[in-house]
């Protein structure tokens, strides 16, 4: 199958290739970042099942006539820029035919578990010397050393055991997850980042080297200020629900017709929004006078600040706000999201023709914004083994009837 016409790639990764042993989010995500910008990404796949997550639905993306096509919007949304080879790696041919291809590659990102390809010699210790210059990357739950490697890891465990549910929810609920698996999101992020720390590396020495992400790492990572709120004073930050634990008032409070985000980061601000709205009395007692005391006094600016808030309309007070440059915004739905102006001015979504819904599908654009060398879009998310016979054509050599063996075989 011939590539699309504007295949080629214009992005500051291009000419480096990359062997994708990745499924599900945590490792697409980081493999995806790469195609977009610029890499050549063959994404191995199992012969019948291919990745897990073309099972991940409904929902499906949509035909041009608004039925639902066989392809799952999950599967779509981390799977663009990349060539879809279809290859069973237990068999040995398989094997064989992997490591063909990966020594042709420049990056392998996998995210088996730990252990887990060494059955097939494809794990970093059996391709190391033959491929020194191999950069590796691994992403797990765990990590490959420590008690816990063993262990599966899944978006939400991983919530839990790092803590971000124990800040998520409201004071008097259930510990909550964050809506989206960013877990997962962050993992691939952070693999990525190593990725491109160990190309310079490799750029001034020839060396390749073993990326180890651990999604707990990552996780424990990302608990920013909250981590360092606990580790400056040994005490278990409570959940607060919409509320900010350094800064009040930065939360949600309810308006005359629905809620609004309303963040006052600093004192100047805060003088601000009570002198124009007839709360100057306040900035005489000390409780509101600074930020640290109103974190002190959390309940009582809250309960001060409550039936102010619900006195306007939530574009009553965007527009009031707005114009003393005080930070707020609505509570959007993804309706709102992606209908708002700024959204689409941004590019924040694409259209690509796919091959199995029979015309386009609207995509999430990538946010990176580089001048010179923006990302690029060439290749919609694959039908399963769609560039199977291209790839082992036109860069392995092999014939179309050595294919077709393979084929009836069940190799790819």
């Amino acid at each position: 199958m011939p590539l699309p016409p504007n295949a080629a790639p214009s992005g500051p990764l291009a000419g480096l290739r990359v062997f994708d042993l990745t499924r599900v989010l945590a490792g697409p995500t980081a493999t995806q970042m790469l195609g977009d910008l610029g890499a050549e990404v063959i994404k191995i796949e199992h012969p019948t099942r291919g990745d897990d997550t073309r099972g991940f639905a409904p929902p499906y993306l949509r035909k041009p006539s608004g039925e639902p096509s066989a392809e799952s919007a999950y599967f779509a949304g981390v799977n663009r820029n990349k060539l879809s080879v279809t290859l069973d790696i237990a068999r040995p041919e398989g094997q064989a035919i992997a490591r063909q291809l990966i020594a042709l590659s420049d990056i392998l990102v996998e995210n088996f578990k730990p252990g887990g390809l060494a059955k097939y010699g494809l794990d970093y210790a059996s391709l190391k010397e033959t491929y020194p210059g191999l950069i590796y990357c691994s992403i797990t739950g765990f990590g490959q050393t420590g008690p816990y490697a063993p262990r599966p890891g899944y978006d939400a465990l991983i919530q839990a055991m790092g803590g971000v549910m124990s800040l998520t929810g409201e004071p008097d609920g259930l510990p909550q997850k964050v809506g989206i698996p960013i877990a997962d999101i962050f993992a691939g992020l952070y693999g990525t980042i190593g990725i491109l720390a160990a190309l310079r590396h490799r750029e001034r020495t020839g060396q390749g080297q073993h990326i180890d992400i651990g999604m707990l790492d990552t996780h424990v990572a990302w608990l920013a200020n909250q981590g360092m709120n606990y580790l400056a004073t040994g005490e278990n930050p409570p959940r607060l629900g919409n509320q900010h634990p350094n800064i009040v008032p930065y939360q949600v409070f309810a308006t005359a017709d629905g809620a609004i985000m309303l963040s006052i980061g600093n004192d100047p601000t805060f003088e601000r929004f009570c002198r124009a709205f007839g709360l100057a009395h306040l900035l005489a007692d000390e409780r509101f006078a600074t930020n640290a005391k109103r974190v002190e006094n959390r309940a009582l600016v809250t309960d001060t600040l409550t039936p102010v808030l619900k006195s306007k309309t939530t574009a009553e007070w965007i527009a009031a706000l707005e114009a003393l440059s005080i930070a707020c915004g609505p509570i959007n739905r993804l309706s709102d999201v992606f209908a708002d102006p700024h959204v689409q001015a941004r590019g924040m979504v694409i259209s690509m023709q796919h091959e199995g819904v029979g015309g386009p599908i609207p995509l999430i654009a990538n946010p990176v914004k580089l001048s010179a060398t923006p990302p690029d879009y060439r290749i919609a998310p694959p039908t399963l083994g769609a560039h199977t016979e291209l790839v082992l054509h036109d860069l392995l050599g092999l014939s179309h009837k050595e294919i077709a063996e393979l084929r009836a075989k069940g190799v790819v």
